[in-house]
């Protein structure tokens, strides 16, 4: 990445973090531009080139964190329900909990639950919608998001390990986590549950 590209990063990491301490001052219907660049210490004309809205700050962020992860998924996404993904997702929730937390407490847990859907959507495949089985990537990513803001509430108290090997056996999702972590003899088979329906597999954009 070239200079100019991480100092943007930079500039717009600092006006993501400026408006989420003003939002921890005041409503956030209250919270003006000026007082957004103000607070991050940049130039009005550089906020309305990246964004359009203060709502457009957040889901910026929400979408590079999105991508970040989009990253890290192996192969073309057929392994998409399995241990090594959910644990992955954990790790990703545990690292940017306090901002997932901030949007939560702020009333935004839907836009960052809506946007977990699209992503869904986007990697782990589509269906027909006259099909019942659609329901069940939303029951996967519902459970999963629900599980996690619970896991950060209570201050991320079990390891990303062992809190991935609870969601992934509740979920019925076979392996659980791999045999050599835990010394466990565990099923060889892939397995299918309820929240792990048949997908139409596509790449990754």
């Amino acid at each position: 990445m070239d200079k100019r590209k991480e100092a943007n990063m930079r500039v717009k990491s600092g006006i993501t973090v400026a408006l989420l301490n003003l939002m921890h001052r005041k409503n956030f219907s209250d919270i003006t531009a000026s007082e957004l660049v103000r607070e991050a210490g940049v130039a009005r004309a550089f906020f309305y080139r990246n964004y359009d809205s203060k709502e457009d700050v957040l889901l910026t962020l929400i979408e590079d964190v999105l991508e970040q992860f989009r990253g890290t998924i192996d192969g073309d996404g057929t392994d998409y329900y399995s241990y090594k993904n959910v644990h992955r997702s954990f790790e990703y929730f545990k690292r940017y909990g306090a901002f997932a937390l901030d949007l939560y407490k702020f009333g935004y847990g839907s836009l960052l639950l809506e946007k977990l859907n699209q992503f869904h959507e986007e990697v782990a495949g589509t269906m027909q919608n006259s099909s019942i089985e659609k329901y069940g990537l939303y029951m996967y990513m519902g459970a999963l998001f629900n599980t996690a803001v619970m896991w950060l509430q209570n201050g991320a108290k079990e390891s990303e390990e062992d809190i991935a090997d609870m969601f992934c056996r509740w979920c019925g999702i076979l392996p659980y986590r791999p045999a050599e972590e835990t010394g466990e003899k565990v099923p060889e088979e892939e397995g299918t549950a309820e929240c792990q329906p048949e997908l139409v597999i596509r790449e990754s954009r």
